[in-house]
């Protein structure tokens, strides 16, 4: 019971407080919209850029520990997809939106906060090592199995496609501040010393992140209607909050993953789908309701699926 109190329930509160503000009008769309920007665009991708520099690249980039998070990550992918084309009836576009859904863990905002207050800062090392892949190999699998799904027919060829889906994840901040970290962190291992107040600088932005995008992200949360299909709301919330994880601590276990990375991994892929879920599928016009209606209330429902899992961690 303690974790619910002292590990999950003070990240939801900050949340829920962003939530009330702008549900009472005290913060205006447009300031959630600034502060989200913000936040996105570079709190969370100097935060990012922090990280990878500091990242122990050799150590931490474990291949059981990623491995057992993205084979889950990818399971849950090709699931919602298939249950949303071939059970469920929706259109080819739809059904990519609603799997990206299922693929797509908000191991950032969520996971980071939950994972240190659970085991403490230093334990944080194999998140930062997934979140490194996690927005460039994600938004690449989302964005490249989309742009195929609607090139569908067409005269574009496969490295055309291939080409326009490389460049919307270049372009992407989150993946801009990793990309420029591990840069920083080759070019420190070569001999590199930035000034102390460099660093100042950038540890006072990276501090402001996640309190500014839990914040913005309760205040995004109210424009999301539970509208949409009920079956492709259930079937987000099922794959991002039972099926990955489950999926994740499996193969940690099987392959012999050690504690600290079954941790991670099983943490970060138990978190709900983020808001980027939502971007993607407003982004290609598909699912959007759902996928709306899905991070909302998968990010309720995280509470007490996130505590369960807690608790099944050694």
């Amino acid at each position: 019971m303690s974790a619910l109190f002292d590990v999950i329930l003070p990240v939801f509160l900050v949340i829920g407080f962003g939530y009330v503000v702008a549900w009472r009008g005290l913060f205006a769309p447009a300031g959630v919209d600034g502060l989200q920007r913000y936040a996105q665009n570079f709190g969370v991708p100097v935060l990012l850029f922090k990280s990878m520099a500091a990242l122990d690249l050799s150590a931490e980039f474990n291949p059981v520990l990623l491995v057992s998070f993205y084979a889950g990550a990818i399971a849950s992918f090709l699931v919602g997809w298939f249950v949303a084309r071939r059970v469920i009836g929706r259109s080819p576009e739809d059904a990519v939106a609603i799997a990206f859904a299922c693929l797509f863990s908000n191991s950032l905002l969520l996971g980071i906060p939950i994972m240190e207050r659970a085991y403490g800062t230093q334990a944080l090392a194999g998140n930062f090592a997934i979140i490194a892949l996690h927005s460039p190999m994600l938004y690449t699998l989302g964005i490249t199995v989309m742009e195929f799904t609607r090139a569908r027919g067409s005269d574009l060829s496969a490295g055309r496609v291939a080409l326009r889906a490389l460049k919307g994840v270049l372009k992407t901040p989150l993946v801009i501040g990793i990309l420029c970290g591990i840069t920083m962190n080759v070019l420190t291992q070569a001999g590199l010393v930035m000034p102390g107040g460099f660093w100042a600088a950038v540890d006072m932005v990276a501090r402001s992140a996640l309190p500014a995008a839990l914040f913005a992200l309760g205040g995004v949360l109210l424009r999301y209607k539970p509208q949409g299909d009920s079956a492709s709301i259930a079937l987000i919330c099922a794959c991002s909050l039972i099926l990955h994880p489950a999926l994740t601590w499996g193969l940690g276990k099987t392959l012999g993953l050690d504690a600290a990375g079954l941790r991670s991994a099983v943490v970060t892929a138990s978190m709900a789908p983020g808001v980027n879920a939502y971007l993607f599928a407003n982004l290609y016009g598909a699912a959007v309701r759902s996928a709306a209606s899905g991070v909302l209330i998968a990010t309720a429902l995280s509470i007490l699926t996130i505590w369960g899992w807690l608790a099944v961690l050694p």
